[in-house]
């Protein structure tokens, strides 16, 4: 059965905070961790996101006082489970081609059953998930990599140690390595699909924001949300599967893990809802480099450099003066795996880009807008513009995104007929010196 909260709690949101939360009065230790005076006999359990003596800024661990430890949450056998879609890198290199993915059949099975890996490298994993089924009394737990869980069709009502949590379309979830979860659907029997990244790299924070200022723009700590503190008090056989050096084990054990009846820290599920967005964007000329839309990053060694940043791409308002609004034709350091989650992306208004599908472009692979955004951008037009039924993400890597097989036939061949009918539009006798957008 599962016990809600019946307490307040200190804190509920901020990616980075410390959280304070209690599913039964008074279940939280207000001075020391001491089991002899422990509330209501709970177990004591640290849950450490790094190293001990990592810098206090980004160390993130949580304090868990729980019905069980979770060593009697540990199958005292495992057994190796073979998956179907579900890969590990390293990857053998396809093709520098820039790729568009359709979307993948739906599974039968749950969550679990039907994760398909479509990237990797040593950094991260990209990724999609389609399902029908809630996962019942199976239980996830990856023990390499934090989670980034992005749905597209269908919420997800997710378990987690820390207590349930709702994530619907339009909003992001985050999931810490070593927290145990299961995935359930919002409505049994109807396709849920959606994006998943696993990021072997550092945790994901959010960016630091120079010259914007950190008053607002971008994302706002306060706007990631915990889970709602409850616990479930049962004596029932569970399957639980663990992701742990590339290779996934299964095992019994005979106890919910999810009786945690209260925690505090800053190691826990969040979830993000990405219409709280602040877009910063050019009231002048030219068009901003995307990184101006990163919603959390993971840094690598070399700083200013990220192992993975998440950029999404919301309704805003373009205001450009004199400017080709759509993105330019580019070539980049950073590897792009890019999804759709609803509506138009603006540099791809052709029907091939469509909900649900993947693209890749691998560093510096020429790409950008379509022929008919490309007509639309050179026709210009300096009335603000309002993009609205849109929301676009991308998963910008330091590394390769290199396709697996199951990429592959999933790939459009005729992706890149996409620019072929881009116009040229050179003419050696018409210089077009545009005037100054502030001199008229």
């Amino acid at each position: 059965m599962l016990v809600r909260s019946r307490a307040p709690r200190a804190l509920h949101a901020g990616l980075g905070s410390t959280f304070h939360a209690e599913a039964l009065p008074d279940a939280l230790p207000r001075l020391q961790n001491n089991p002899r005076v422990a509330p209501y006999g709970l177990h004591t359990e640290l849950l450490s996101g790094n190293a001990f003596t990592a810098p206090r800024a980004h160390n993130q661990y949580s304090w868990m006082y729980r019905i069980r430890p979770s060593v009697q949450h540990t199958p005292r056998r495992f057994e190796p489970l073979r998956h179907r879609s579900w890969a590990t890198p390293p990857f053998e290199v396809q093709t520098p081609a820039p790729l568009r993915l359709a979307p993948v059949e739906v599974c039968e099975g749950d969550w679990l059953d039907s994760v398909t890996t479509l990237a990797g490298n040593s950094g991260a994993t990209a990724g999609v998930y389609a399902f029908r089924r809630g996962m019942g009394r199976r239980v996830f737990c990856h023990q390499d990599a934090e989670l980034m869980l992005v749905p597209q069709q269908g919420a997800l009502r997710l378990r987690t140690e820390f207590g349930p949590l709702s994530v619907g379309v339009g909003e992001v979830c985050l999931l810490p390595r070593g927290v145990r979860f299961a995935v359930d659907a919002e409505e049994a029997g109807a396709p849920h699909r959606g994006y998943v990244l696993e990021n072997f790299g550092a945790n994901f924070r959010v960016p630091e924001l120079g010259p914007i200022g950190v008053s607002s723009g971008l994302a706002q700590p306060r706007h990631f949300l915990a889970p709602e503190p409850a616990f479930e008090d049962a004596e029932a056989r569970h399957e639980v599967v663990c992701k742990f050096g590339g290779q996934l084990f299964r095992g019994e054990i005979f106890f919910s893990p999810f009786d945690v009846v209260a925690w505090y820290g800053s190691l826990v599920p969040l979830k993000y809802d990405m219409s709280l967005f602040m877009s910063i964007n050019t009231v002048s000329f030219d068009h901003p480099d995307p990184s101006i839309n990163t919603v959390v990053t993971s840094p690598s060694a070399e700083p200013g450099v990220a192992n993975i940043d998440f950029v999404i791409f919301a309704p805003r308002w373009m205001a450009a003066e004199n400017t080709f609004r759509p993105p330019w034709f580019h070539r980049n350091y950073m590897s792009e795996y890019m999804g759709l989650v609803r509506g138009v992306y603006d540099a791809k208004p052709g029907a091939g880009f469509s909900p649900g599908c993947s693209t890749i472009h691998n560093r510096f692979t020429p790409h950008g807008p379509d022929a008919g955004a490309t007509r639309a951008g050179q026709a210009g037009q300096d009335a603000p513009e309002r993009y609205a039924d849109t929301l676009a993400f991308m998963w910008e890597s330091n590394q390769l995104w290199v396709p697996t097989a199951a990429a592959m036939e999933l790939a459009d061949a005729t992706y890149a007929d996409c620019w072929e009918n881009i116009p040229k539009t050179f003419d050696p006798k018409d210089p077009r010196t545009p005037p100054h957008p502030w001199r008229r």
